[in-house]
């Protein structure tokens, strides 16, 4: 008894697994066709370059303070020499806080990055989740998200069905 009771639920589960339809999207092809992704992605690189430029120039500012003080203490009293160091150091901290402050995590980068982006991956989503419920699919998966996927055939590959949905027409690369 117990046997067939295991029987019928092995059964039950596999029969439910095989019911389930599954397909796949590939969000940084999306993303790359996507002017307004582009444009923001633009946006952020420049933000960060001018502030990468200003980190690097105020951590010129830094190493001209002490190669000055190598310079000079020969000639200075231990208290001067002290002061000296406090004042490089205060201004070394300050650069890695302002650099935290640009990059770190909550940094201005992360939330610029938040505006920009985050309404174009939440409008993907979206549609996504329409097409997911219009056409049936149980799960649609990310390919580019990494090594989780081992195969994907190229009809399940829904990619091009997202970006019409979004009013994007790519040209098949390749083709």
């Amino acid at each position: 008894m117990k046997k067939t009771m295991m029987m019928f639920v092995v059964m039950l589960f596999a029969t439910a697994t095989f019911a389930q339809k599954f397909a796949y999207v590939d969000l940084e092809y999306i993303l790359g066709k996507m002017p307004q992704y582009t444009e923001a992605q633009k946006q952020l690189d420049k933000a960060s370059e001018n502030w990468q430029k200003d980190v690097e120039a105020r951590m010129k500012t830094v190493d001209d303070m002490y190669k000055q003080f190598q310079a000079e203490q020969v000639l200075m009293t231990e208290p001067m020499k002290q002061q000296k160091i406090k004042e490089i150091e205060g201004k070394e901290k300050e650069v890695k806080e302002f650099q935290k402050s640009k990059f770190g995590p909550g940094g201005e980068l992360f939330k610029k990055r938040q505006e920009l982006i985050k309404p174009i991956q939440d409008k993907i989503y979206d549609e996504v989740q329409k097409y997911a419920i219009a056409k049936g699919y149980d799960f649609i998966l990310d390919r580019s998200s990494g090594p989780t996927m081992l195969y994907a055939s190229d009809r399940l590959n829904k990619s091009e069905d997202i970006l019409s949905a979004l009013g994007i027409t790519s040209k098949p690369e390749g083709k």
